[in-house]
């Protein structure tokens, strides 16, 4: 098969940049799925430096989370105004939900409910790009390293980065702590913003916790498989693969005002002091928010 043209892409690139369906008809399904497939055998789509693939992201991926996002989570998108149209900008997000849904739920959010269908770039740790095929699915998502040289292109150029600054200590808290944030580490999103000068806009996400009750954990597992944690939920591993299926919460997705940082200017990324302070800004603007949600959420599961 021949091999994808690696081209830099830029935000507002719209090669293969298409809307969510909504009243195509079987003939144009059809059509765009032939379409689709003649350039996967041609190798006339493109990916950029990082591996990002827009033209599978747009016409497989995303179609395969929707069903999730619309109908399964019922997913409520809060504040999307103020995520900026165009431009490079931070998301931070709460990280929960055993496996991380989460992050792709964001994604389904902030391209199909913005008015601009912007693009969200992933910061994902090491383990999830030495995973077989599920590393080379996030690098054609939009994913790269959580590292800050990563963030700051991607910044630079213009794109909307996402990152979970609770790691593996947010998705694989026990049940009892949901939705009280773990630390939000040494601060380096906080970093990369200033030095870029791009704003930071908090997200809050609800509904994730309650997908894989995570009532345990299997260290010795966890050890002998090289994980961070092995969880057990009410349904895994007791009922197999059947118990891979998440449960069906009710979720809203909530993003905060921006939080400028170009006045600070580069220089300040090197200030440990402002880098806590902001840190812990943003940590507070987001565990705020999750209790005004869990408040206007009516139950668990409606």
């Amino acid at each position: 098969m021949p091999e994808a043209r690696v081209i830099r892409l830029r935000p507002d690139d719209e090669q293969s940049h298409v809307p969510p369906p909504s009243d195509a008809t079987w003939d144009e399904q059809v059509t765009g799925g032939l379409e689709f497939l003649r350039r996967r055998l041609t190798g006339e789509y493109r990916t950029d430096e990082f591996g990002f693939d827009p033209d599978l992201t747009d016409h497989v991926l995303l179609p395969l989370l929707r069903p999730l996002f619309q109908r399964w989570f019922r997913v409520e998108t809060h504040g999307i105004e103020n995520v900026p149209a165009d431009g490079g900008a931070l998301v931070v997000a709460n990280h929960s939900g055993t496996l991380p849904v989460d992050a792709l739920m964001a994604t389904v959010a902030l391209h199909d409910d913005h008015p601009a269908q912007r693009r969200f770039r992933l910061l994902g740790a090491d383990l999830l790009f030495d995973l077989p095929v599920v590393g080379a699915m996030a690098r054609k998502f939009g994913a790269t390293l959580a590292c800050s040289e990563d963030a700051e292109r991607l910044l630079t150029g213009g794109e909307l980065v996402g990152v979970f600054p609770e790691g593996f200590k947010g998705i694989g808290k026990p049940f009892r702590d949901r939705y009280t944030l773990q630390r939000f580490g040494r601060g380096g999103f906080v970093t990369a913003a200033l030095r870029t000068g791009k704003p930071i806009v908090p997200c809050a996400i609800v509904g994730a916790e309650e997908i894989y009750p995570m009532v345990g954990n299997a260290r010795t597992v966890a050890r002998l498989l090289g994980l961070p944690y092995f969880p057990i939920t009410p349904t895994f591993p007791a009922l197999g693969p059947l118990g891979l299926v998440p449960l069906p919460s009710k979720w809203l997705i909530a993003f905060g005002a921006p939080i400028e940082t170009a006045s600070y200017g580069p220089a300040a990324a090197e200030d440990p002091m402002l880098v806590f302070n902001l840190t812990d800004q943003v940590r507070e603007t987001i565990q705020q928010s999750i209790y005004q949600l869990l408040l206007q959420r009516t139950s668990v599961f409606s």
